[in-house]
């Protein structure tokens, strides 16, 4: 009797672990190897484009990608949720790329990324907790505390960063950016809870589509207001063999399309596959971990080699992310 009894606990148990690698532990692994290839090739389109050109336009790629998607196998604009999937795609993709991009060149990569995925969890945490009322359990607090320890271990900025003016307007963006990220995950949330209450489905890849719709709205009003008089001249040049910028465009094309199907369409597509049905705090755990695949991806790109402490926070987070796993699937 006790071991059929401790059969069938079993068998739940690994149904119970099988759903939750699916649900989430997939598509935010999925999302983690988008963001982190999408970050190789957006330094590589920003440098050549500059970073509110390189944004704009991956964006635009995005949009393309996703729009076939969404009209072909999704939902479209259609759903009682559109218009609170595009508010947080104004704030979380609109928002908090556009700080993101403007902080990176001020604190460096390794900085802004760290201080951007640290504080991006502790503001979905907080966000989800007093709007939506989600509370997570003390255990995957500490695993989600566990995780981000691992990441500020290889991402321990040297001690040649110094203490110059562009620090505090850098924090500053950093911190906009976190709580932009922060706050369109959970009004993804949100949107999904409303459109569960209309009984319609709203597939990741369409939800995605929906979002890039108001990240482009913000980014190009930008464009607009600060980059006018690069798009007056090309309205007065409508022939692209004829822009100022076409050899920049020529050598940057291919990153700006890799960046945008990498990063926001895949990327942000399994992002909101994983937000469906797990809160933002625990999803955001998970995709913390990005910072630290970036660092072979860099050492195959860039030559850059990893240290000692790289290697040592990712073995932590790695291990804090199979602590989630297990305390999650164990309620």
């Amino acid at each position: 009797m006790w071991l059929i009894e401790s059969a069938k606990r079993f068998r739940l148990r690994s149904r119970s672990i099988a759903c939750y690698i699916f649900a989430v532990v997939f598509p935010a692994f999925l999302a983690t190897l988008s963001f982190a290839l999408s970050v190789v090739c957006a330094q590589r389109a920003a440098r050549i484009l500059g970073g509110m050109e390189a944004n704009f336009w991956r964006l635009v790629v995005a949009l393309i990608l996703l729009g076939t998607w969404a009209h072909g196998f999704g939902s479209g604009l259609a759903g009682d949720a559109f218009g609170v999937f595009v508010l947080s795609g104004f704030i979380g993709i609109g928002v908090g790329d556009l700080a993101l991009y403007e902080a990176l060149p001020r604190l460096g990569s390794r900085l802004t990324v760290l201080l951007l995925q640290c504080l991006t969890t502790g503001f979905a945490i907080s966000i989800e907790w007093v709007w939506l009322g989600t509370k997570l359990t003390l255990a995957e607090i500490c695993c989600g505390a566990v995780i981000l320890t691992g990441v500020a271990i290889a991402l321990r900025p040297h001690a040649s960063v110094q203490t110059n003016r562009s620090l505090v307007p850098g924090v500053a963006l950093t911190t906009i950016a976190a709580f932009g990220n922060a706050a369109g995950m959970v009004l993804s949330r949100k949107a999904y809870a409303i459109a569960a209450a209309a009984q319609q489905q709203i597939d990741g890849g369409t939800a995605a589509y929906q979002r890039v719709i108001g990240g482009l709205m913000l980014s190009g009003i930008f464009m607009l207001l600060f980059k006018h008089r690069t798009v007056a001249n090309h309205l007065r040049q409508p022939d692209f063999s004829t822009w100022p910028l076409k050899e920049r465009f020529a050598r940057s094309w291919a990153w700006v399309l890799a960046n945008g199907a990498l990063g926001m369409t895949l990327g942000v597509s399994c992002l909101q596959w994983a937000l469906k049905s797990t809160p933002a705090g625990i999803v955001q755990s998970v995709v913390a971990i990005t910072p630290l695949v970036v660092i072979p991806l860099a050492r195959l790109t860039e030559g850059e080699r990893a240290g000692r402490n790289a290697w040592l926070g990712g073995l932590v987070a790695v291990a804090g992310t199979i602590a989630l796993t297990w305390v999650h699937t164990k309620q």
